[in-house]
């Protein structure tokens, strides 16, 4: 299955505002709060001018002082309301969007791990880094900042318009007219505003990608003096962020002016028609006053959606992104067995696999069978397929033909916690965490983490494990840094070691697991491999050949082919003449 990301996923503005709604169904209680927050808010405001005129008209035209100070002090009270209503609207809405954030980069980061392997062959870690970071960050910002505002600033056009065409229809006509050009202009290239607001992103995600690769390969970048090399690919990617960031924003920043524009020339509209009227005794000035108050209420909540509407942008293309991973399909997924394999423990029958994005089988219909208490050696070409077949039997990867039977029952029917206690895998290249050394032995076993030091090192000794404790200066509380170089990759191998024999799994998969240890190391590694349990199955997976002389079963593969050897000699044959032929 493709799994590359980047493929451009257009969502059309109403889709995207349902998507966002959506999002903010679970906050009811926020969201009801700020509506109702802005619903007084804006009644407080668009009020405001209406009253304002009245006064003018009875109040002031009359020379009444008293009633203007009564009139003065309700006004007072209204904008105060306003001032509250808005207070707790900010309130509600920012942590609205803190929880849509909190909850939306749980729900990228969970889909992350039900993907399958070959998702992050396919993509660069820096890009999906971006995505559940820059990308959800700039929906928290339009949900918090952005989307009652808008709705605030909506509300407001609306209800200025109805004062306007209510005081006087033709009046009304000649304000909003300019306005209505404006908004068809920014409708109609809404999609290219989109387009170039996702390229941003992409940039930015490209941008985190050179980043993240010249950190996680510094010193390898140091030791081969490429520094310029890599100086280059940064520039180039810095200079594409930069370029798309400046298409994206002009484009975005575009329509404000043209809103100021509609503004005054609205404004000077209605100064020379309302002056018109005033001189005819159509409209009092009080009036007038109120109308050229509804006409700043109108134009002022439209510059405020045209600063809004990049967010708006952003986020739809952000929401983009985001979907590319949501919407994908996990494929590595639970079937139910119901043809059993009795007889044997681990068995392939007829299976083929291809990578993705690629039409050469590296496993090409291969039938093997493993039985419980024996040990298998895979040994080949660099590149033959051993360790496909050993991301195979843990199901790191599902079969493209054929199927793995696992204790008889097809291997993808059992849960993943259920195969994660019946195989354990040792890799060549070790992963730890940061922590300590127990920590990392104890990482995905739940079993002994209650346990003190103490308790647990006695653990340790029952399986021999503790004789490996020595090789670290403080025991099982060393701490450890994943990127720290003052740990060899022999250190992180034992660490992988003991994690793997302590969980005591039915299926173990050595994979070069001792490729940076010492002779002497190697030694303790096989003592305490042969005091598993007699029916554990061993696989080992060698370049060495002295590492696979106990083996029961020596199978030789290449080029998608798996080969029983019937002995060591024949399996050092095999690789000569493999060796030769290429």
């Amino acid at each position: 299955m493709n799994y590359t990301l980047n493929k451009d996923k257009n969502i059309d503005n109403l889709s995207s505002l349902k998507i966002l709604l959506k999002l903010i169904s679970d906050e009811k209680k926020g969201i009801s709060i700020s509506i109702i927050a802005t619903i007084i808010s804006c009644t407080m405001e668009l009020l405001a001018p209406l009253m304002v005129g009245y006064a003018i008209d009875h109040y002031i035209k009359n020379q009444d002082i008293h009633g203007l100070l009564i009139f003065s002090g309700v006004l007072f009270g209204m904008y105060l309301i306003w001032m509250v209503t808005g207070y707790v609207n900010n309130i509600a809405m920012g942590t609205v969007g803190r929880t849509v954030l909190f909850d939306l980069r749980k729900s990228l980061f969970d889909k992350f791990q039900a993907l399958p392997i070959s998702f992050f062959n396919q993509n660069k870690n820096g890009d999906l880094i971006s995505r559940i970071n820059n990308d959800t960050d700039k929906l928290n910002i339009f949900f918090s900042q952005s989307l009652i505002p808008a709705a605030r600033s909506l509300f407001l056009v609306i209800g200025s318009i109805l004062f306007l065409l209510y005081l006087n229809p033709w009046m009304g006509v000649v304000t909003i007219v300019p306005a209505i050009i404006v908004i068809i202009v920014l409708v109609s290239i809404a999609s290219f505003t989109e387009r170039l607001n996702r390229d941003k992103l992409k940039a930015l995600g490209n941008l985190s990608s050179e980043i993240q690769e010249s950190l996680s390969s510094f010193k390898v970048i140091v030791a081969f003096n490429r520094q310029d090399y890599f100086q280059k690919r940064f520039e180039e990617a810095n200079k594409n962020n930069f370029d798309a960031s400046i298409k994206a924003e002009m484009m975005n920043k575009a329509f404000i002016p043209l809103f100021d524009f509609a503004a005054n020339a609205g404004q000077i509209a209605i100064l020379c028609y309302g002056a018109y009227l005033v001189i005819n005794g159509s409209i009092t000035v009080g009036l007038l006053i109120s109308y050229i108050l509804y006409l700043t209420h109108f134009y002022d909540p439209l510059r405020n959606l045209a600063n809004i509407w990049p967010s708006f942008q952003v986020a739809i293309a952000a929401l983009g992104r985001i979907s590319e991973v949501t919407d994908l399909e996990i494929g590595i997924r639970r079937v139910s067995s119901s043809n059993l394999k009795k007889g044997h423990y681990l068995e392939f029958n007829k299976v083929s696999f291809i990578y993705d994005n690629s039409d050469k089988k590296v496993i090409d219909n291969v039938s093997i069978v493993l039985d419980k208490g024996k040990t298998y050696a895979f040994v080949g070409p660099t590149g033959g397929g051993k360790t496909t077949i050993a991301s195979l039997m843990s199901r790191l990867y599902d079969p493209t033909e054929g199927v793995v039977y696992l204790d008889g029952n097809d291997i993808r029917s059992y849960a993943k916690e259920d195969l994660s206690k019946r195989i354990g895998f040792i890799l060549q290249d070790a992963i730890l965490f940061t922590g300590s050394v127990k920590d990392n032995i104890l990482y995905g076993n739940d079993s002994y983490v209650n346990m003190t030091d103490e308790e647990f090192i006695d653990l340790l000794s029952r399986d021999g494990l503790d004789v490996l404790l020595e090789k670290f200066p403080e025991g099982v509380g060393t701490k450890i840094c994943p990127h720290d170089n003052t740990m060899s990759l022999g250190e992180k191998q034992l660490i992988a070691f003991m994690r793997a024999v302590l969980r005591k799994p039915e299926l173990l998969i050595l994979d070069e697991a001792t490729a940076n240890i010492d002779t002497v190391t190697e030694e303790q590694l096989g003592m305490i491999l042969d005091g598993l349990s007699k029916d554990t199955i061993k696989v080992v997976i060698a370049h060495r050949l002295n590492t696979i002389e106990g083996a029961d079963k020596i199978f030789f593969v290449n080029s998608g082919r798996v080969v029983e050897a019937g002995s060591m000699q024949e399996a050092v044959d095999l690789l000569i003449r493999e060796q030769r032929n290429s």
